[in-house]
C-alpha cells in the first residue's frame, strides 16, 4: 500500500481527534474512546493509563452486541446509547454513523445530562465526517462487497449467539 493510500484519510482522523478533544473538554470527562463494532479501538483522547483499552473496546463492543438482541426482543431495532453508572466512574455510550461506538467515561465532575447533550452535538459532527470517510472508499476502493452480504453476514452471526 502506498503512502497516499495510507494518508487517504488522515484528514478525516484529525478531524474526529478536534471533534473528541473538544467533546472532552465541554463535558469535563475523564476519556473517550472510539471503536469500532467488531471492538477494535479507532482513536481515544483524556486519559486512559488505568484502561484495559483492548478489553475495554471488545467489551463496549459485545455490551452494544448483547443490547441490540435485548432490543430487538422488545420490538426495538436497536437502542443507540447505553448508560453504566458507577460509585465513581460512569460509562455513557453511543452509536455514531450505525458503524462507530463511542465510549465515555466520567465521574461525578460532569452530569449526565451535560454528557448526554453534548455528545449528541458530537455525534452529528462525527457522522458527517465518516460520511465523507465512507464516499472516500467507495470512490477508492468502489463497492467490493455488497451491503446485502453484509446484512445476511451479520444476520447469521446474530443467530450464532442466539
Amino acid at each position: 500500500m502506498g503512502d497516499s493510500e495510507l494518508n487517504i484519510f488522515e484528514e478525516e482522523f484529525w478531524s474526529i481527534n478536534k471533534v473528541l478533544e473538544a467533546l472532552l473538554e465541554s463535558t469535563s470527562a475523564r476519556c473517550l474512546l472510539l471503536i469500532d463494532k467488531a471492538g477494535q479501538l479507532i482513536t481515544s483522547v483524556g486519559d486512559v493509563s488505568q484502561i484495559d483499552i483492548p478489553s475495554f473496546a471488545t467489551l463496549s463492543a459485545a455490551d452494544f452486541a448483547a443490547t441490540s438482541q435485548l432490543a430487538s426482543i422488545i420490538g426495538e431495532s436497536e437502542f443507540s446509547t447505553l448508560f453504566h453508572q458507577g460509585v465513581n466512574e460512569n460509562i455513557y455510550v453511543s452509536v455514531v454513523a450505525s458503524k462507530v461506538i463511542l465510549a465515555v467515561i466520567f465521574d461525578n465532575r460532569t452530569t449526565l445530562g451535560l454528557v448526554r447533550l453534548k455528545v449528541r452535538q458530537a455525534s452529528a459532527q462525527l457522522e458527517a465526517i465518516f460520511k465523507k470517510i465512507f464516499q472516500k472508499i467507495e470512490k477508492t476502493y468502489g463497492k467490493t462487497i455488497d451491503e446485502g452480504f453484509v446484512e445476511e453476514a451479520e444476520s447469521e452471526l446474530d443467530n450464532l449467539f442466539k
